[in-house]
């Protein structure tokens, strides 16, 4: 019997390597283990586990319903029978064109609808056909005019472009006042357009088509999504009025995410004197409308443009006048349903516009009253006025006055030397005058040749009414630009004082990007005044999310019809704003929460493709910020990322900068337009942006560049010279870092003899006509120059209420601030 053994390996046995399958389980190997079984966690970890077919369209067509569900909600959510009317701007692009006529083509489109007209600009429509109420605005168009476009174009849900067929047969189908006007709605955000063509029947039936085709094809240029429709007959403004309704509309964030109204009933009741009253006599104003956007709340401050910020009394109901059926017997009216509101005066948004800063915040003695007359007397400033040579005393009495800077600060205006010499005093000779106006040429009798006498004559008109004065000005402004732009940031180092001692508040950077620079050192007092978020951004988005979730007792919500009662609206204001023609516009913006305080407003702004003039840092602007129009003179710096950004001395053409002012807090998403004076009393656009945030810690460096020459060169070290004319200057800037416009990078060693050459030395050899910087930087902040764009007094001045002013700012748009910047600082 054979006796069985057990086969064992020996030591020599060949053992093979397992398969590398990435150091974790397969999927079958997980299978295996599992034995069909499946975590719970893993089952309920929706992220984690793959969705199948069906339940990956059960998804979408949940996405795709919910988009429908919002659309349609925001379609119903004005123009029914219980909502605001669909809000419409008639906006004609051509002179040519009467906006008249294509309201009477639409309020006879259908024998059933009910015209209402409320004034001259406003009307109502309600079509039973449709089940829908329209509301037309026709804004006021003209030279000058523009602004009130921009208005009204910021409250209406869709606008109706108006062109003739009869400048189809032209090359002028947009004249260039309606470019202009669309070029600056464009910018600002256009509401849904429909561009409807009129006078067709008066063209030949041979050329209708090719005129239509001419004219949308220079509508595809503007707007290339818009197909041309034809208003001409009543089935035409039947199909308008069914677009009008029907239509998906643009959202504009702006407007959507603030209450707003049109006053389409205004009146003002004067409160009675108080005893003893020596304040300026004050108010109610009553403005009546149909509340739109998000919830609107009593205790919430306004904005209105051209008069201000007010805090609201009351908010009452009057019944719907153009509602689509009538009051039946019994049945309540809307001021009998809804109570009116009352403000909460504990509640209500306090209108302080400024913080009051510490005084003893330092912890300093305070000054005695010799220490105090011993300071003013020492920085008493002067008052003066730069004007053009020729213009009369008159003429100079409407340019505000500007304060002469302190020898300390002379450095902010190293670009300003050259303007010096285009400007005098007041108190200068003003008998020579530009721009006058020619007299009658006097006939002698004698015999000319009558093309050389019309030249003559046409040659010395265009003479007489140009302005030399804003030739030459402008012109030095050009090559001051030209000069920054090929020597960036170089100035001369003045031979006649210490370097020291004029760049003392300078500094040199071992890197622009990463080294550091605190952004709380020697901030200026204004910087006491404003206020400041610790994270803007999760601010905005809280107080967006909270405006449209708005609920209470207190709270109008969009599409009721109500009558604000506006409080304290100064009568000799209200009075100025009614005489100036802007009583029909009146336009109510409820106000975000922080948005009456003053920061710091950085936006982005792109130079316009017509404006061509360089725009020089610190000069006077008008901004156009979302809802809000005012006047700063801004500072520029590079859009770039990082904690500092460089001081751009000019705003040249094609350039994408910041500008940075002092301004009240406003949220974005928010346009920005910015316009100049002309010289014949209108405004031109000249940059257009938006808002990037509100933040007082951008860092903007200004910076000056000191050049040197090679005197001597040998390998890695060289003799420079003209940077600096003392030793004392070369010991005082040794530890700032050389650079050369080739790339090399050095520092100085030592100086040589008495007249500032200094031994420094370089990572390479220098070449011969390379030149040497040194970089110096200086933290600069913009100037509180805050103005309120608000109607003034003095623009009724005058017969026919005209403007006697020579101000540039059109009529009812002019700055001025009750409170002045003089007032404020007292303060």
């Amino acid at each position: 019997m054979a006796i069985e053994t057990i086969h064992r390996p020996g030591a020599l046995k060949q053992t093979n390597k397992t398969h590398k399958h990435g150091k974790h389980a397969s999927k079958r190997e997980l299978e295996r283990v599992a034995k069909g079984k499946v975590n719970l966690k893993t089952l309920t970890r929706r992220p984690n586990r793959q969705q199948s077919r069906d339940e990956r369209r059960q998804q979408a067509n949940q996405l795709r319903k919910n988009k429908r569900q919002e659309a349609i909600a925001l379609k119903r959510a004005i123009g029914g029978a219980l909502t605001a009317p669909f809000l419409t701007c008639v906006l004609p692009l051509n002179d040519m064109i009467d906006p008249n006529s294509a309201m009477a083509i639409l309020e006879g489109c259908d024998p059933e609808a009910t015209v209402m007209k409320v004034s001259d600009r406003v009307r109502y429509m309600n079509v039973p056909r449709f089940r829908q109420r329209f509301s037309f605005v026709i804004p006021e168009t003209g030279h000058g005019r523009e602004l009130n476009v921009l208005d009204a174009l910021k409250v209406c849900d869709s606008v109706i472009l108006l062109l003739t067929a009869v400048a189809g047969e032209t090359d002028e189908v947009i004249d260039k006042a309606g470019a202009k006007v669309l070029n600056m709605a464009l910018t600002q955000g256009l509401p849904t357009p429909m561009v409807c063509l009129m006078d067709m029947e008066s063209i030949n039936p041979k050329k209708r088509s090719q005129v239509k085709t001419n004219i949308q094809k220079a509508v595809s240029t503007v707007l290339p999504d818009e197909k041309v429709m034809q208003l001409d007959k009543l089935t035409d403004a039947l199909n308008l009025l069914r677009r009008i309704g029907g239509q998906k509309r643009k959202v504009t964030h702006n407007r959507c995410n603030r209450p707003h109204m049109l006053g389409e009933r205004v009146e003002y009741v004067p409160s009675a004197p108080e005893l003893g009253q020596s304040e300026r006599p004050t108010g109610t104003l009553k403005v009546t409308g149909f509340v739109r956007g998000v919830p609107l709340s009593v205790n919430q401050l306004v904005h209105i443009p051209g008069l201000g910020e007010f805090q609201l009394e009351s908010v009452a109901f009057p019944t719907d006048p153009y509602r689509m059926r009538k009051l039946e017997d019994g049945e309540m009216s809307s001021e009998e349903q809804k109570p009116p509101l009352m403000a909460d005066p504990d509640q209500q948004t306090s209108l302080q516009r400024e913080n009051v800063p510490d005084a003893m915040d330092a912890e300093q003695t305070w000054p005695t009253e010799d220490e105090i007359a011993a300071s003013r007397a020492e920085n008493q400033k002067k008052l003066i006025k730069r004007v053009p040579k020729g213009m009369s005393d008159y003429q100079a009495s409407w340019i505000p006055d500007i304060e002469e800077q302190d020898e300390d600060e002379d450095d902010d205006d190293d670009d300003d030397d050259d303007d010096d010499e285009q400007y005098m005093s007041c108190e200068s000779d003003t008998e020579s005058k530009v721009g006058g106006k020619d007299g009658e040429t006097d006939d002698d009798g004698q015999q000319f040749d009558e093309i050389s006498v019309s030249e003559e004559i046409s040659a010395d008109r265009y003479d007489k009414e140009m302005d030399l004065e804003e030739e030459r000005s402008t012109l030095a402004k050009i090559q001051a630009a030209k000069v920054d732009e090929i020597f960036p940031d170089e100035i001369d180092t003045p031979a006649d004082r210490p370097a020291r001692e004029r760049f003392i508040k300078y500094r040199g950077l071992e890197s622009f990007r990463t080294s550091p620079w605190d952004v709380k050192e020697n901030l200026p007092f204004d910087y006491a005044r404003i206020y400041q978020f610790q994270n803007f951004d999760h601010t905005k988005r809280r107080i967006l999310r909270e405006a449209q979730q708005k609920e209470g007792d207190d709270v109008v919500m969009p599409g009721w019809y109500a009558r604000l009662h506006v409080k304290n609206v100064p009568q000799d204001l209200w009075t100025a704003f009614t005489s100036a023609g802007n009583g029909e516009r009146l336009i109510v913006y409820g106000m975000l929460p922080h948005e009456q305080q003053m920061s710091v407003m950085n936006v982005c702004l792109k130079r316009t493709q017509n404006s061509t003039i360089p725009i020089q840092s610190k000069e006077r602007l008008i901004v156009q910020c979302g809802y809000r129009r005012f006047i700063v003179n801004p500072i520029y710096s590079q859009h770039t990322n990082g904690d500092k950004h460089k001081y751009e001395r000019f705003f040249r053409p094609g350039m994408a900068v910041v500008a940075t002012f002092f301004a009240p807090i406003q949220f974005p998403p928010a346009p920005i337009l910015c316009f100049r004076e002309n010289p014949d009393t209108s405004l031109s656009m000249v940059a257009s942006g938006s808002l990037l945030a509100c933040n007082p810690d951008r860092v903007v460096l200004k910076r000056v560049v000191l050049s040197g020459h090679p005197y001597k060169i040998n390998r890695k070290s060289a003799t420079i010279r003209y940077m600096f004319f003392n030793p004392d200057d070369v010991a005082y800037f040794k530890p700032c870092k050389l650079r050369t416009k080739l790339g090399r990078v050095g520092h100085i060693r030592e100086s040589l003899g008495t007249h500032g050459h200094m031994k420094c030395v370089f990572d390479a050899q220098l070449k011969s006509h390379d030149t040497v910087l040194l970089y110096l930087y200086k933290r600069v902040f913009p100037k509180w120059t805050y103005e309120d764009c608000v109607v003034s007094c003095r623009d009724v001045e005058g017969e026919g209420g005209e403007s006697s002013s020579s101000s540039a700012v059109p009529k009812g748009e002019r700055s001025v601030t009750f409170n002045s910047k003089v007032e404020m600082m007292q303060e």
